[in-house]
């Protein structure tokens, strides 16, 4: 351990210790091998060295005292009652109200910007299917949906066989689905998945899983994907 502390005030409490009136190198100058004079100049240094520290610490204060007043200034300038905010709020009613953009210029404000259009949601893609020990297909799938999107759900409609109408078999508000209702002695199934967000709807997305016997069940023989959103390749999960 050091003799004298590492930090500044450290440093100057320990000399303000040792130097000043009452201190051990003040009164006991001489039997430890200094002079009084240099005690005392640097009892002059430790007060000064004090002196600046406390001019230091009030700057401190005073600074964050002042940049408070400013935030303080500001926020009741702009968000004040009556303010900048709500009279740039008034001429915007204004200028709705009677339905004149040259209030805007008037103003030299901008006018509100024109609400940009959301792309609609994007077409599942890299299937993993999966046969539950219950005889279930497990649903996996990705899609990238436009950024800034939320509450896109997935729209499921499933056909028995190789033709005929798909039929709305259920929906997920994750990339997931658990399809328990396979009749059967169904030789395929054919998944369409679309994603919804409020009235907009994605590409949809098309595979079929075609099914082979094995012992006493069915079991997944292949995995193709269909049309122009098929979704491209589909993984049989492990």
């Amino acid at each position: 351990m050091g003799v004298v502390p590492d930090t500044r005030l450290g440093k100057i409490e320990f000399y303000e210790a040792h130097t000043l009136l009452g201190g051990p190198w003040a009164t006991n100058a001489t039997a430890i091998g200094l002079t009084a004079a240099q005690v005392t100049a640097l009892g002059t240094l430790t007060t000064q060295a004090r002196a600046a520290f406390n001019a230091a610490e009030a700057a401190r204060q005073a600074a964050k005292t002042a940049t408070q007043n400013f935030y303080d200034k500001v926020r009741a300038m702009h968000n004040g009652p009556g303010a900048g905010s709500d009279m740039i709020q008034a001429i915007r009613n204004w200028a709705e109200s009677k339905n004149d953009p040259n209030v805007y210029t008037l103003a030299q404000i901008p006018p509100p910007a024109t609400p940009g259009v959301t792309p609609p949601p994007g077409t599942p893609f890299d299937f993993t299917i999966g046969l539950l020990q219950n005889g279930a297909l497990e649903l996996k799938w990705k899609c990238n949906n436009p950024s800034g999107t939320q509450g896109t759900i997935y729209e499921v409609k499933r056909r028995i066989g190789a033709a005929g109408n798909f039929n709305f078999v259920g929906a997920s508000g994750v990339k997931a689905f658990t399809d328990d209702t396979v009749p059967a002695g169904s030789p395929s199934v054919t998944y369409q998945i679309t994603a919804v967000r409020s009235t907009q709807r994605g590409n949809p997305a098309q595979f079929t899983v075609n099914f082979g016997v094995g012992g006493p069940g069915l079991t997944i023989e292949s995995v193709t994907t269909e049309g122009a959103g098929g979704g491209g390749p589909v993984k049989l999960a492990a």
